[in-house]
């Protein structure tokens, strides 16, 4: 799997890197971004959505994103689709 370097968040210093790349092979979109605090990762497992289970899954993760990135999302967006 080779991904695509789309950006990384143009604030990011030293230690901090939010960053967006594309998996063209599985048509996906991969971010890295901060953890989130522990309260809104509280709030985000206890909100009930329609057809969406209570909780987080062991195999997802909450994380955020500076909407100074949004640019950058919109970009990979273009290139993972068809």
């Amino acid at each position: 799997m080779a991904l695509l370097f789309v950006g990384i968040d143009p604030n990011a210093g030293d230690r901090q890197s939010p960053t967006v790349w594309v998996d063209r092979e599985r048509r996906e979109l991969v971010l890295q971004g901060w953890k989130p605090t522990p309260e809104i990762a509280a709030e985000c497992a206890a909100t009930e959505v329609p057809g969406h289970a209570k909780g987080i899954p062991d195999n997802e993760a909450v994380i955020r994103i500076p909407a100074r990135m949004v640019r950058l999302i919109r970009e990979a967006c273009d290139a993972v689709e068809p």
